[in-house]
């Protein structure tokens, strides 16, 4: 047979307490498992004699019945060489055996040590999915902790809530269900104008609401019923003031319906407050003194300026017709240079109402009463009073 080394059985045939047995591959470290399979990284590894035992045994079985068969079929052949030929099938199936099973248990060491780091794998992966989750819910129950300590320890308790008085609704839910039976009542089969009308209405609506919520809306001309309904609206106050261009609108329908819905407004508490400014020292005549008057009767405070006398930091800003209603919102009429009232804005941003709210207060401040207004009258009849008479 032949002297030379033969591979080594593998390692998991042994006892149990193998250094390459399953076991142990399963405990052994990842620098153990990762070095390389060599007879000095594994000196524990002994080769098993059994198999060779096992093969040898084979061999001997299969050279005895060659040996027989010999000796029965070629009696006429000398022993020696039913002996060579015994031998012959002997050392053939000892090395059919080990080239044949070898390979397979190698294989199939392969295979399994190759399951095996597979279960470590696994196993690695479902341990760090394991504090991972571990970890979230560590995490979860840390910040609820710390929303806990916050509220508790850092956000001083709430003081008690003083009791508010009701607001008043705005709008009335039985309104808008009317609104909307009245809408389709329109729009059912009927004269056509009517609901093209009463849609070209609902857009109308529908797109001053949508600009107010950018807290500026604007339509052409004056616009009477947005001034009457923001009248109606006014809690606090309504301070206005009016030039020469209106001047006319006074003796109008719609100055009438004006005046009574601030008078309305003045029973329920709302002080309303208003400015003349006047071009020239030659509008203060009876006429105006007059229309004072009247609106004095009806509890609203009246003052007259005329922009010429003012001082000269007064005289920078606007002269136009605004009226600021709640200090929260400002009406304000646009002329063009016929002073023809061209557009009528809304506009609600804190800063432009605070500066109609500053511009008014000075330019009230700088104003006649309506005492000081009726002597000034009187000196520009009498001509003792010679202020722009130029």
């Amino acid at each position: 047979m032949s002297t030379a080394q033969t591979p080594q059985p593998d390692a998991t045939a042994g006892p149990p307490g193998a250094a390459g047995t399953p076991e142990h591959l399963e405990d052994r470290t990842p620098e153990t498992s990762g070095a390389p399979d060599t007879p000095a990284a594994r000196p524990a590894e002994r080769a098993d004699p059994v198999p060779w035992r096992r093969r040898l045994l084979v061999g001997l079985v299969a050279g005895l019945l060659a040996w027989g068969l010999a000796a029965l079929l070629s009696p006429e052949d000398g022993a020696a060489r039913q002996l060579g030929a015994a031998a012959l099938v002997a050392v053939a199936a000892v090395a059919v055996q080990h080239l044949v099973l070898v390979p397979d248990r190698a294989a199939e060491e392969r295979a399994r040590r190759a399951e095996s780091l597979l279960a470590e794998t696994a196993a690695t992966v479902r341990g760090g999915l394991r504090r991972y989750d571990e970890l979230q819910h560590g995490l979860t129950r840390h910040t609820e902790d710390m929303k806990q300590l916050v509220e508790t320890r850092l956000v001083p308790p709430p003081r008690p809530a003083e009791p508010e008085p009701p607001a008043p609704p705005l709008v009335r839910i039985e309104s808008v269900s009317d609104l909307a039976a009245n809408f389709a009542e329109v729009l059912s089969p009927g004269l056509p104008i009517l609901s093209t009308f009463v849609r070209l209405e609902m857009q109308r609506v529908i797109g001053h609401l949508s600009d107010l919520t950018t807290l500026t809306a604007e339509c052409p001309g004056e616009n009477h019923d947005w001034m009457l309904t923001l009248t109606r609206a006014a809690e606090k106050s309504i301070c206005a003031t009016s030039t020469s261009v209106d001047r006319t609108f006074w003796n109008s329908e719609p100055a009438s319906r004006y005046l009574h819905a601030q008078a309305e407004a003045i029973e329920q508490g709302v002080p309303v407050r208003r400015l003349f400014l006047l071009e020239s020292a030659r509008e203060l005549d009876d006429r105006l003194l007059r229309l004072c008057e009247e609106q004095q009767v009806l509890h609203i405070e009246v003052r007259v300026a005329v922009l010429p006398e003012l001082p000269p930091h007064l005289l920078r800003g606007t002269t136009n017709d605004f009226i600021v209603y709640d200090e929260a919102v400002s009406f304000e009429i646009d002329q063009d240079l016929r002073d023809v009232n061209i557009r009528t804005r809304l506009i609600a941003r804190q800063d432009h109402v605070q500066d109609r709210m500053k511009r008014f207060r000075e330019l009230w401040e700088a104003g006649m009463s309506l005492r000081e207004l009726e002597v000034r009258v009187d000196d520009e009849e009498d001509g003792t009073w010679m202020v722009d008479r130029g």
